[in-house]
């Protein structure tokens, strides 16, 4: 039974690391796969650990953290480095070592007892590293899997009273730049809650507030660079103020977990309408007056949508211009 080692730091994993695991894969019985990362890298060791599980789900994935110095040309080094991954990997040797790099792929496949092969040293199959991915992920999008495209979309939130337009405007954004949105999660479960006369309970807004955040979640795995997202678990606290007078520190306190790049603020100029479900436009005008003070001590900017739906949008896509660097997909041949 033949073994095959791909080692890195995975920061993040990307099509290249794929392509060469993928190729261990073709060579030997078994692929071990070693990530070995360093305290001070800003990606944490357990979220690249399950990246790469789910990214190779039949390799063995091993990761751990040493911060030894990378020195080319001690054989110290090597020596040290080589005990780090029979440690992290649990094995003495190894059959195969594959690597892009051929600057140590040599004498850490000595050190091992291991055959060197070289894949793709000069990035032909697969043009793409880690450093280029860190430097601008949005320019390498599509050489990152579900999961780390989820870790590098940029969030954005539309928030406001009821008939402010932030559904419309979640949904057009999420047009213009060609990418994916999440729905309010609150309305669809308030539909038939409401239509039962049950009162509203603490756990109900708790409920909620998880499950918007798992769509979100679910949804930045498919998005394009950036994520719309309808509502936020800090609407569900100021709602669950609203029906029962007073705050939940569960929903705040889930609320508080969550940030989001930039926020948007529908203003509440639009005439009111009832749709079967809403309130009153009392009852908009207060919760807008709530949302604009809770927002008012958010770290994120928050830029207020005002106008008709084009002005509103034409705000909106300057501002994510602006601030985050991201030019539409869909509008005008971005």
């Amino acid at each position: 039974m033949t073994t095959a080692l791909v080692l890195g730091k995975f920061l993040p994993p990307h099509a290249g690391h794929r392509y060469l695991a993928e190729r261990a894969r073709t060579m030997a019985d078994e692929v071990v796969v070693a990530l070995l990362a360093n305290s001070r890298e800003e990606i944490p060791v357990g979220l690249r650990h399950a990246w790469l599980a789910e990214m190779l789900p039949w390799a063995d994935v091993r990761s751990g953290t040493a911060d030894h110095r990378v020195d080319y040309g001690d054989p110290a080094a090597y020596d040290r480095w080589a005990a780090t991954i029979r440690e992290v990997t649990g094995r003495d040797r190894f059959d195969l070592l594959l690597t892009s790099e051929p600057a140590y792929g040599d004498e850490t496949a000595v050190r091992l007892g291991a055959r060197h092969v070289l894949v793709d040293p000069d990035r032909v199959a697969v043009p793409i590293s880690a450093t280029a991915i860190r430097a601008n992920p949005w320019a390498h999008w599509e050489h990152l899997s579900p999961a780390v495209r989820a870790y590098y979309a940029r969030r954005i939130r539309l928030l406001g009273a009821e008939s402010t337009g932030t559904t419309t405007m979640t949904r057009l954004l999420a047009e213009r730049f060609g990418t994916s949105w999440v729905a309010e999660y609150g309305r669809a479960f308030s539909v038939p809650k409401d239509a039962s006369g049950e009162a509203w309970t603490t756990e109900e807004f708790v409920h909620i507030a998880v499950r918007q955040q798992e769509l979100e979640d679910e949804a930045a795995r498919e998005a394009d660079r950036i994520l719309f997202c309808d509502t936020d678990a800090l609407a569900t606290a100021l709602w669950h103020e609203h029906y029962l007078g007073g705050p939940a520190p569960e929903v705040e306190a889930i609320a508080r977990g969550r940030s989001y790049d930039l926020t948007f603020l529908t203003a509440a100029d639009f005439p009111w309408v009832q749709d079967g479900t809403r309130d009153s436009d009392a009852s908009r005008q207060r919760m807008q007056r709530r949302f604009e003070v809770e927002l008012a001590g958010a770290t994120e900017p928050v830029i207020q949508l005002r106008g008709s739906i084009d002005q509103r949008l034409e705000t909106a896509t300057a501002a994510i211009e602006q601030r985050l660097g991201l030019r539409p997909r869909n509008h005008e041949g971005g």
